[in-house]
């Protein structure tokens, strides 16, 4: 049976999707090879991997554990803003699709993380949810909204006004 802690990350996945979409819908697809700094991501990298993060995090918590030593965290330049939006629009379902199936069991196993086979952290599948998943996800989305304040696009609402919007104003 579905956990109701389950429903209850499926719907923030819902509602905290329509705020991702609306701040990846400002991304200019002129200026996805751009970057604030030489070592930050370019702002095709970051919004890619905001659109995938649902996708590859719930992924990654299907499994009993990763090793990071695996992973590649050099994340790919997109080849259009067009390619975004498709992977967000996967991500959000393959996403959707797991959170629904899960039930109170597999939220409370432990997951583990390790290096090279070395333990690094270990806690229950339903905090690496919120840890990695979800805070993850909102970091690197206050992270596009910085890039695209340096761009001087308006940046949408996100959990209230912004110089740009005012949803509250009369």
């Amino acid at each position: 049976m579905p956990s109701p802690l389950a429903a209850s990350l499926a719907a923030e996945l819902e509602a905290e999707s329509r705020t991702t979409r609306a701040m990846l819908s400002r991304v200019p697809a002129d200026r996805l090879a751009w970057r604030p700094h030489p070592k930050s991501m370019t702002l095709g990298q970051l919004a890619l991997h905001i659109a995938s993060l649902p996708r590859d995090l719930s992924g990654m918590a299907g499994l009993e554990g990763f090793d990071a030593s695996q992973a590649n965290f050099e994340p790919p330049q997109p080849a259009s803003i067009e390619e975004i939006h498709q992977t967000f629009d996967q991500a959000l379902g393959i996403a959707a699709g797991y959170l629904g199936q899960l039930d109170d069991t597999a939220l409370g196993a432990t997951w583990h993380l390790t290096n090279r086979g070395e333990p690094v952290f270990a806690m229950p599948r339903a905090s690496l949810l919120r840890a990695l998943m979800f805070n993850h996800w909102y970091h690197h989305r206050g992270q596009l909204s910085v890039y695209l304040r340096l761009l001087d696009v308006p940046l949408p609402v996100v959990y209230g006004r912004t110089a740009d919007e005012n949803p509250f104003a009369a």
